[in-house]
Order: C-alpha cells, then structure tokens, then sequence
C-alpha cells in the first residue's frame, strides 16, 4: 500500500551546479550522495528530496515541495542571512509581513530558488 511507504520529493533543475550552489550555500543543505545524474538530499524523519536536470525546471507556478519546522520566523531569518528572498503575497485570505503568512493554522513562508521553483517553509500552530 502506498499509504505506508515513504514519499520523497523530487527537485527539477535546468543548471544543476547552479541549483546545488544555490541549495547548498544558501539553503545550508549537504549531499548525501550523486546518483543517476543527479543529488540526492536527506532530512529528518527518513525525508529526502532528489534533484535533478531537465528543461521543464521552474515551470509549475505550485510550491514544489515544504519543509516542517518548529520555529518559521527563526527559519526565515536565518536564511535570509544568507541571501534568500523570501516571496510576498497579497491575496484575499492570505497577507504575508516580512516574507510570513498566518492562515489554516500555520504560518508559511516560500521562496523561489535559482531555477525558478517555490519552495516553503510552514510551522503548524494552535488555533
């Protein structure tokens, strides 16, 4: 059953020595290994992301993949000493301030790495 085997993300590229400067400099992640032409990352919780080179990177205007966190607003700040860009949104429900959205019963926050996906970062709170 699907139900009860892990799911892992994957991340499309077009440059992948770019997207890996970007991930790994910036985003703080480290290779676990090259395989198939691609990078694979792993995380807590036996998570794991594969990120690989095609021409169609970038394309889906959807948030790509999420990481879990206790804390979005030390993630946020964190990250953003290293030079990413947080996105900022206005829409009928939902109003980021400085890069972070309260809504559903979290608090999100997303940027666009160097191959133009969405990538977020969401904390689940109490209501």
């Amino acid at each position: 059953m699907l139900q009860k085997s892990p799911l892992f993300a994957y991340i499309p590229v077009k440059d992948l020595a770019r997207a890996r400067e970007f991930y790994e400099k910036k985003v703080g992640l480290v290779a676990k290994e090259e395989r198939a032409g691609g990078v694979l990352y792993e995380f807590a919780g036996g998570t794991a992301c594969f990120m690989y080179a095609t021409p169609n990177a970038g394309t889906s205007k959807a948030s790509q993949a999420f990481w879990q966190v206790d804390d979005v607003e030390r993630e946020v700040k964190d990250l953003q000493s290293r030079g990413v860009v947080f996105e900022e949104y206005d829409h009928p429900g939902m109003k980021t301030i400085n890069g972070i959205a309260t809504a559903g019963g979290a608090k999100s926050a997303w940027f666009k790495d160097s191959e133009g996906n969405t990538m977020a970062i969401i904390q689940a709170i109490q209501l």
